[in-house]
């Protein structure tokens, strides 16, 4: 990109300054000529931009690396041709250039195969849906043995084909996980039960979890809903105390009711702003007509706050227990 810039006849200290320019950022709109792998004219019309027939960068790495898929280079050689671009879009063009000239399929396929075989680990979820009681094993659930009989000899050992060539399946991790509500560990098959050797019984979520959740991660689900209600202009603001609320009410209905773990968050914080996120728009607007009548404020973005009283009167009804004594003979 430099010599494109200055030339290739440019003094050390022009360089060494356009290189500076160049790391900082500073060329990203400077436009230049590079020269790119060629695409075929109909992959130009498909992805070009605009008029001019110039693709962004995004779109030009796509071309290259389905030209890589298809074996371009048999058919016309390391043949380039020249495309002005700005230095923003030809910089991940050249760096995947790059890359590609430093690193050897063959090698890379090698040393995956060899990283699956000796490092390799295979989670297997919700694996008590292939189980069946013991009781109750005719139509469906003996086709679910039969799954079982499918997974042994890869979970025992066994050398799987790819198209990157055969891998030994014998010290991988296999790690199987399930709810086991309706089933036990002990209705799998005895020769599966014996390659799993080592059963660990996870805890229910409690309710420093569940607010550890609500608030710890960078993209929460109270930061998915504050972005979600930016968009119609309402900037959402949560109180400790009703995060701590939301937390109290996931992990008592969890208890009482079904335990579904943290997907009970997502329930309640839906329950929580249902009214909200459908009126939106019309509630923005009258607020911002109230905040100019009241106050001669013009926000852009009118706040909204959820606080513990407010998340109890949306979620109350989910706390409410039913005395069944009256049904019982």
């Amino acid at each position: 990109l430099v010599e494109a810039l200055v030339g290739a006849d440019a003094d050390t200290g022009t360089v060494e300054q356009f290189r500076t320019l160049l790391r900082n950022g500073d060329l990203d709109e400077r436009t230049v000529d590079v020269e790119v792998p060629p695409s075929n004219a109909s992959s130009k019309g498909v992805l070009s931009t605009g008029g001019n027939g110039e693709l962004h960068a995004g779109m030009q790495e796509l071309v290259i690396k389905v030209d890589q898929i298809f074996g371009s280079k048999g058919k016309g050689g390391g043949r380039m041709e020249k495309r002005r671009m700005t230095v923003k879009e030809a910089r991940p063009i050249l760096e995947e250039m790059e890359y590609d000239k430093s690193l050897s399929p063959d090698t890379l396929a090698r040393d995956a195969l060899v990283s699956a075989e000796q490092d390799g680990i295979v989670v297997i979820d919700e694996i008590d849906k292939i189980v069946s009681s013991n009781d109750h094993r005719h139509g469906a659930d003996a086709s679910s043995e039969g799954v079982q009989r499918d997974l042994l000899p890869i979970v025992e050992g066994t050398v799987v084909n790819t198209k990157y060539g055969n891998v030994d399946t014998s010290h991988i991790l296999f790690i199987c996980s399930g709810a086991f509500h309706s089933t036990k560990p002990s209705d799998m098959l005895a020769e599966l039960q014996g390659r799993l050797p080592i059963r660990v019984e996870l805890q229910g979520l409690t309710k420093r979890d569940l607010f550890r959740i609500l608030t710890e991660p960078d993209y929460n689900m109270i930061r998915q809903q504050q972005e979600l209600l930016r968009s119609e202009g309402i900037d959402l603001h949560f109180e400790e105390d009703a995060v701590d609320a939301i937390a109290q009410v996931a992990f008592e209905v969890n208890r009482t009711m079904d335990n579904i773990g943290a997907r009970r968050l997502h329930t309640i914080v839906e329950k929580i702003l249902e009214e909200l996120s459908f009126d939106a728009p019309d509630w923005a607007r009258d607020e911002r007509r109230r905040l100019r009548e009241e106050k001669g404020e013009r926000p852009e973005v009118v706040r909204f706050t959820v606080d513990k009283a407010y998340v109890e009167a949306k979620v109350r009804h989910l706390l409410e227990t039913s005395d069944v004594s009256k049904f019982i003979l």
